[in-house]
Protein backbone atom coordinates (compact mmCIF):
# COMPACT_ATOMS: atom_id res chain seq x y z
CA UNK A 1 0.00 0.00 0.00
CA UNK A 2 1.09 3.58 -0.45
CA UNK A 3 2.78 5.60 2.26
CA UNK A 4 1.48 9.10 3.09
CA UNK A 5 4.27 10.62 0.96
CA UNK A 6 3.40 8.35 -1.98
CA UNK A 7 -0.29 9.26 -1.56
CA UNK A 8 0.64 12.98 -1.63
CA UNK A 9 2.66 12.46 -4.82
CA UNK A 10 -0.33 10.65 -6.37
CA UNK A 11 -2.59 13.54 -5.46
CA UNK A 12 -0.14 15.98 -7.12
CA UNK A 13 0.26 13.93 -10.29
CA UNK A 14 -3.25 12.63 -10.90
CA UNK A 15 -4.63 15.79 -12.61
CA UNK A 16 -1.73 16.30 -15.07
CA UNK A 17 -1.54 12.57 -15.90
CA UNK A 18 -5.32 12.45 -16.48
CA UNK A 19 -4.96 15.56 -18.62
CA UNK A 20 -2.66 13.59 -20.89
CA UNK A 21 -5.31 10.87 -21.21
CA UNK A 22 -3.69 8.29 -18.93
CA UNK A 23 -4.73 6.64 -15.69
CA UNK A 24 -2.34 7.14 -12.78
CA UNK A 25 -2.18 3.60 -11.35
CA UNK A 26 0.09 4.50 -8.47
CA UNK A 27 3.44 5.54 -7.13
CA UNK A 28 6.26 3.66 -5.40
CA UNK A 29 9.14 5.42 -3.68
CA UNK A 30 12.01 3.02 -2.95
CA UNK A 31 15.08 4.09 -1.05
CA UNK A 32 18.45 2.40 -0.93
CA UNK A 33 21.84 3.47 0.34
CA UNK A 34 22.85 4.56 -3.16
CA UNK A 35 19.73 6.48 -4.22
CA UNK A 36 15.97 6.74 -4.20
CA UNK A 37 13.80 5.60 -7.12
CA UNK A 38 10.39 7.13 -7.72
CA UNK A 39 8.28 4.82 -9.90
CA UNK A 40 5.14 6.17 -11.50
CA UNK A 41 2.78 3.63 -13.06
CA UNK A 42 0.44 4.84 -15.81
CA UNK A 43 -2.11 2.94 -17.89
CA UNK A 44 -4.47 3.39 -20.82
CA UNK A 45 -7.15 1.20 -22.38
CA UNK A 46 -5.01 0.85 -25.51
CA UNK A 47 -1.91 -0.03 -23.47
CA UNK A 48 1.20 2.02 -22.79
CA UNK A 49 4.06 2.58 -25.21
CA UNK A 50 7.54 3.92 -24.64
CA UNK A 51 6.41 7.16 -26.27
CA UNK A 52 3.55 7.40 -23.76
CA UNK A 53 6.07 7.02 -20.92
CA UNK A 54 8.28 9.74 -22.43
CA UNK A 55 5.39 12.20 -22.75
CA UNK A 56 4.16 11.47 -19.23
CA UNK A 57 7.70 11.62 -17.82
CA UNK A 58 8.24 15.16 -19.14
CA UNK A 59 4.95 16.37 -17.63
CA UNK A 60 5.49 14.52 -14.35
CA UNK A 61 9.08 15.77 -14.09
CA UNK A 62 7.93 19.37 -14.49
CA UNK A 63 5.33 19.00 -11.72
CA UNK A 64 7.82 17.31 -9.39
CA UNK A 65 10.42 20.03 -10.03
CA UNK A 66 7.94 22.71 -8.97
CA UNK A 67 6.31 20.90 -6.03
CA UNK A 68 9.47 19.08 -4.79
CA UNK A 69 7.67 16.32 -2.79
CA UNK A 70 10.87 14.21 -2.63
CA UNK A 71 13.61 16.37 -1.09
CA UNK A 72 16.43 13.82 -1.51
CA UNK A 73 17.97 12.99 -4.92
CA UNK A 74 16.00 10.36 -6.83
CA UNK A 75 15.67 8.70 -10.21
CA UNK A 76 12.27 9.04 -11.90
CA UNK A 77 10.87 5.97 -13.69
CA UNK A 78 7.56 6.11 -15.57
CA UNK A 79 6.18 2.81 -16.84
CA UNK A 80 3.12 0.71 -17.47
CA UNK A 81 1.96 -1.42 -14.55
CA UNK A 82 2.86 -4.56 -16.54
CA UNK A 83 1.26 -8.00 -16.37
CA UNK A 84 2.13 -8.30 -12.69
CA UNK A 85 0.35 -5.02 -12.00
CA UNK A 86 0.87 -3.65 -8.49
CA UNK A 87 -2.27 -3.27 -6.39
CA UNK A 88 -1.82 -0.05 -4.46
CA UNK A 89 -5.27 0.94 -3.22
CA UNK A 90 -8.52 -0.56 -1.95
CA UNK A 91 -10.07 0.34 -5.32
CA UNK A 92 -7.53 -1.89 -7.07
CA UNK A 93 -8.49 -4.86 -4.90
CA UNK A 94 -12.14 -4.36 -5.85
CA UNK A 95 -11.42 -3.73 -9.55
CA UNK A 96 -9.32 -6.86 -9.99
CA UNK A 97 -11.51 -9.29 -8.04
CA UNK A 98 -11.36 -12.72 -9.65
CA UNK A 99 -7.70 -12.43 -10.66
CA UNK A 100 -4.81 -14.37 -9.12
CA UNK A 101 -2.84 -12.29 -6.65
CA UNK A 102 0.35 -12.50 -4.59
CA UNK A 103 0.81 -10.31 -1.57
CA UNK A 104 3.15 -9.79 1.32
CA UNK A 105 2.17 -8.44 4.70
CA UNK A 106 4.29 -6.17 6.86
CA UNK A 107 3.66 -8.44 9.85
CA UNK A 108 3.19 -12.18 10.14
CA UNK A 109 -0.34 -13.52 10.20
CA UNK A 110 -0.88 -17.18 11.10
CA UNK A 111 2.92 -17.54 11.11
CA UNK A 112 3.48 -16.24 7.58
CA UNK A 113 3.83 -13.04 5.57
CA UNK A 114 3.36 -14.32 2.00
CA UNK A 115 -0.06 -15.05 0.50
CA UNK A 116 -1.07 -16.29 -2.94
CA UNK A 117 -4.54 -17.06 -4.23
CA UNK A 118 -7.53 -15.67 -6.12
CA UNK A 119 -8.58 -12.15 -5.21
CA UNK A 120 -12.19 -12.07 -4.01
CA UNK A 121 -12.27 -8.32 -3.31
CA UNK A 122 -12.19 -5.93 -0.40
CA UNK A 123 -14.51 -6.04 2.61
CA UNK A 124 -14.60 -3.84 5.71
CA UNK A 125 -10.94 -2.82 5.52
CA UNK A 126 -9.76 -6.32 4.59
CA UNK A 127 -8.54 -7.81 1.34
CA UNK A 128 -10.22 -11.16 0.73
CA UNK A 129 -8.09 -13.85 -0.92
CA UNK A 130 -9.23 -17.41 -1.66
CA UNK A 131 -6.44 -19.92 -1.04
CA UNK A 132 -7.49 -23.43 -1.93
CA UNK A 133 -11.09 -23.48 -0.80
CA UNK A 134 -10.64 -21.11 2.11
CA UNK A 135 -11.12 -17.33 2.20
CA UNK A 136 -8.46 -15.33 4.04
CA UNK A 137 -9.11 -11.83 5.36
CA UNK A 138 -5.98 -9.73 5.29
CA UNK A 139 -6.15 -6.22 6.77
CA UNK A 140 -5.41 -3.54 4.17
CA UNK A 141 -3.14 -1.72 6.59
CA UNK A 142 -0.91 -4.83 6.89
CA UNK A 143 -0.33 -5.21 3.15
CA UNK A 144 3.18 -4.16 2.23
CA UNK A 145 3.15 -5.31 -1.38
CA UNK A 146 0.54 -6.84 -3.67
CA UNK A 147 0.67 -7.78 -7.35
CA UNK A 148 -1.51 -9.57 -9.86
CA UNK A 149 -0.11 -12.91 -10.98
CA UNK A 150 -0.23 -13.26 -14.79
CA UNK A 151 -2.31 -16.18 -16.01
CA UNK A 152 -0.73 -18.10 -18.88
Amino acid sequence: MMSPRERRICDLLEPPVAGLGYELVGVELERSEARAVLRIFIDHDAGITIEDCEVASRQIGAVLDVEDPVPEPYVLEVSSPGLDRPLLSADHFVRFAGHPVRLRTTEAMDGRRGWKGRLVGCREGNVVVREGGEERLIPLDLIGKANLVPEV
